[in-house]
């Protein structure tokens, strides 16, 4: 029992051991940065009307200020273009339910800003993952 508990503990050390060797630092962090912004989406998502486009928490300008690895440099205009949808969509939203009421136009607009600025993220993240997705229109540099 003894020596298939050391085996198991050795196991787990190898594998952790193995899983960060050769793993580029300044990727490990954008890749890390990648993920704190996707987790930040998921929660504005959710509350759109809390969002103060110009604060402090306005995560898409974050997001378009992020420093990418060189490797990935042709997709910060993406970002930048991803942050300004969003500061758009976000300033309309506001904009369609002030004044206690509701514009619809004015809500539609906000929402295809809304989707243009997701669509960027999704973008970004398929190239991240290795993908290339079929509906873009960006010129990647040849390695």
């Amino acid at each position: 029992m003894k020596k298939k508990i050391l085996i198991l503990i050795a196991a787990v050390l190898v594998s952790a051991m193995l899983t960060a060797c050769g793993e580029d630092r300044e990727l490990t962090q954008f890749r890390k940065s990648i993920d704190d912004f996707c987790d930040k989406v998921s929660q504005i998502d959710s509350a759109m009307n809390n969002i103060d486009a110009e604060g402090d928490n306005a995560v898409f300008q974050s997001f378009a200020k992020m420093d990418f690895p060189a490797e990935f440099d042709y997709l910060e205009q993406t970002a930048d273009e991803a942050s300004t949808y969003m500061t758009t969509a976000v300033e309309n939203y506001h904009e369609a339910y002030s004044n206690g009421s509701y514009n619809e136009y004015i809500a539609e607009y906000a929402y295809g800003n809304y989707s243009r600025a997701c669509k960027r993220v999704q973008i970004i993240l398929s190239f991240l993952r290795g993908e290339t997705p079929d509906d873009v229109d960006i010129i990647t540099e040849p390695e």
